[in-house]
């Protein structure tokens, strides 16, 4: 073999990072394990991916899916076999139904234990239905090809999971290897056709509405939308917790279609003459559980522009369906004019589709000293345009969704899924990328359990995010459908530790505010601090909603 052959050749472990690296990926989240020692090693070398040592899988995995979200390269989780590759399936699970590109690598038992349920062993079939692709890696000479193709695969269409078992032993092996390149999905452009019948169907409607959300956007589309939003005078709406694809302070913005919808805003969806979604896959808390959009076929004209093929038409049966991406169908868009007969009896829908957001986004009053709408609708004001605000799961999301307005694009990682304990490691991830934007984190005092020793991950790796804790000492969403159903709650109360204690535990600082001029001093406080802090605000049980 000639010198310059040995010189293509690396460790399985090192070629791996090097494909990763190739691929834009500049930091993984993960917790060490033994079953891949040589990946671990090659990413202590200079100039490898930064590798942030997360307390657990589920957290690690909700991190890299925010990372994602949040940067527009892929994530990448690190765990061993058995019991990490379980924690991280609720990471996973984030980014099956957020249709976020996220790539798990699992370490695995030895190549010749397979299929004997050796120690801590996994299967593909353990992933089966919640990703896109699963594969075993057993010749360390196809890594290079099988990581490359698993890229692909959570970019592509519509994006989501995809996980790669790496047997222990083979990490070990030589490969021979060109420079590795990154790969490049290819993206869906709508058709000429289709275009031209979305634009009659669009110059006929009186009442048209849009419906922004899912994945793939960037700020080129989201301006060209809401150029084109301007010039045919229809409002939109976002999708459940996709608050940030269209600026809330938009004269066109006129809410969001998700849980605790405005009830105005559910009527004037039902009551369009055409919907036009674009990005969203029309699911059931956009639709206010299949109400205001009928299936299979709807009462209004649909049009659905959607990345994935397979989506349009799963559920409701669109006149006109449009295969592509949000960044290619807004280009497109560019070439569409509206109707100028129908610009009057447009501009009075606007105008009221609006008046009634802006209603609705006031605050609330409600009995207590800490009033959560106004804590809210103050932060909103206050921070920067490109801040970035997390949450994760419980009837504490509804106040940050109703009083605060989004104004960038990134500016909010949250759950589509319903997941608990997301909004912590979505903060540190947001904040490790973009340190020099504010990061908030809403949690509840639930919520924040789940996934609350991260805390000593923020400390560790310096991420100055601002964590307001919402403690009702209760599982308050699940009361209240206990209360709606039952009349009575069981099981949801619950007993919390002294979270100022928990956090300094941590070497975070902490403060409990009681009203509005508290948290404005804390949240002021906690912005100078340049270190991870915490805010608590305690919230009376039977206040269930704004």
């Amino acid at each position: 073999m000639s010198g310059q052959e040995a010189a293509d050749q690396r460790p399985a472990g090192r070629a791996l990072v090097e494909v990763l690296a190739a691929n834009g990926v500049r930091r993984i989240f993960g917790v060490p394990g033994e079953s891949y020692l040589p990946v671990l090693d090659a990413l202590a070398e200079p100039g490898a991916p930064e590798f942030i040592v997360c307390r657990h899988e589920g957290g690690a995995t909700m991190m890299a899916e925010a990372h994602a979200k949040i940067t527009g390269v892929p994530g990448v989780a690190l765990v061993t076999r058995g019991p990490g590759s379980a924690n991280a399936f609720s990471g996973l699970h984030v980014a099956r139904q957020d249709s976020t590109p996220l790539l798990l690598l699992v370490g695995q038992v030895p190549r010749d234990m397979l299929g004997r349920e050796a120690w801590q062993e996994v299967s593909n079939a353990w992933f089966a239905g919640i990703v896109k692709w699963c594969a075993h890696i057993n010749d360390a000479a196809r890594l290079p090809e099988l990581l490359e193709r698993a890229l692909l695969v959570a970019q592509s269409g519509r994006p989501g999971p995809v996980v790669l078992c790496l047997p222990e032993d083979m990490l070990y092996d030589n490969v021979e290897m060109i420079a590795p390149r990154a790969v490049r999905p290819a993206r869906p452009a709508p058709e000429g056709a289709a275009m031209r019948v979305m634009t009659e169907l669009l110059r006929a409607a009186k009442r048209p509405l849009m419906l922004v959300g899912g994945t793939g956007w960037t700020d080129d589309a989201r301006d060209r939308i809401q150029a084109f939003a301007e010039r045919a005078r229809v409002p939109v709406a976002c999708a459940f917790r996709r608050q940030d694809r269209f600026d809330n302070a938009h004269p066109n913005h006129v809410g969001e279609a998700g849980l605790g919808i405005n009830p105005a805003l559910r009527e004037r969806i039902a009551g369009a003459d055409l919907v036009l979604g674009v990005g969203t896959r029309l699911g059931d808390i956009v639709t206010s559980h299949y109400e205001s959009l009928r299936v299979p076929h709807p009462r209004q004209r649909l049009v659905h522009v959607h990345v994935d093929v397979d989506q349009i038409g799963a559920v409701h049966r669109p006149d006109v369906g449009i295969c592509a991406g949000v960044a290619e169908f807004a280009a497109a868009l560019d070439d569409v004019t509206p109707d100028a007969e129908v610009a009057d009896v447009r501009s009075a829908w606007l105008a009221a589709a609006r008046e009634d957001y802006l209603r609705w986004s006031e605050p609330t009053h409600l009995p207590g000293s800490v009033q959560l709408g106004e804590i809210v609708a103050w932060m909103s004001t206050a921070l920067p345009e490109d801040a970035i605000v997390t949450n994760g799961a419980g009837n504490y999301t509804l106040w940050v969704q109703r009083f605060h307005r989004y104004r960038r694009l990134g500016g909010q990682l949250a759950p589509t899924s319903g997941s608990m304990g997301y909004g912590l490691p979505a903060a540190i991830a947001a904040k490790l990328a973009f340190p020099q934007r504010t990061v908030v984190c809403f949690a509840g005092d639930g919520c924040l359990q789940m996934t609350g020793q991260e805390l000593a991950t923020a400390v560790a790796y310096g991420a100055a995010v601002i964590v307001v804790v919402v403690n009702n000492a209760s599982l308050g969403s699940i009361r209240m459908h206990q209360e709606r159903v039952y009349g009575r709650r069981f099981g949801t109360d619950l007993h919390n530790p002294d979270f100022l204690a928990l956090a300094t535990a941590y070497g975070v600082d902490a403060r409990r505010a009681e009203d509005l001029d508290e948290f404005v001093d804390s949240f002021e406080w906690a912005r100078g601090l340049g270190r991870p802090a915490l805010i608590e605000l305690r919230l009376d049980a039977a206040i269930l909603k704004p």
